[in-house]
């Protein structure tokens, strides 16, 4: 665990409902560790894809949304616990861009 980055633990949290999305931004206000920074803002774009899945529930394509995001959010998650910046292709990228409020 000595190679892990700085703020390992809330950047996995975050993954953890959006409950654990508020606590590691809250608790990564202080420290401002990147790792985390950068998971919570692709947590973000992930919650905001899980409300349109809601928006669109009246719709077929609302269950296809659904279940995208919940293997984007696997991924990430994934991802968190190995240690890599790195999430959904294209798609963070931007979500880093777009959510820089969340810095």
């Amino acid at each position: 665990m000595s190679n892990a980055p700085l703020g390992k633990k809330y950047a996995v949290i975050a993954y953890l409902t959006f409950i654990g999305m508020l606590i590691a931004f809250f608790v990564n206000r202080e420290d401002k560790h990147p790792f985390v920074t950068w998971h919570v803002k692709n947590m973000f774009g992930l919650v905001i894809f899980l409300f349109a899945s809601v928006a669109l529930q009246n719709y077929e394509m609302g269950i296809y949304v659904y279940w995208i995001t919940v293997v984007l959010w696997a991924y990430s998650l994934l991802m968190a616990i190995t240690n890599q910046q790195k999430g959904i292709p294209f798609i963070s990228e931007k979500f880093q861009q777009w959510f820089t409020f969340l810095d």
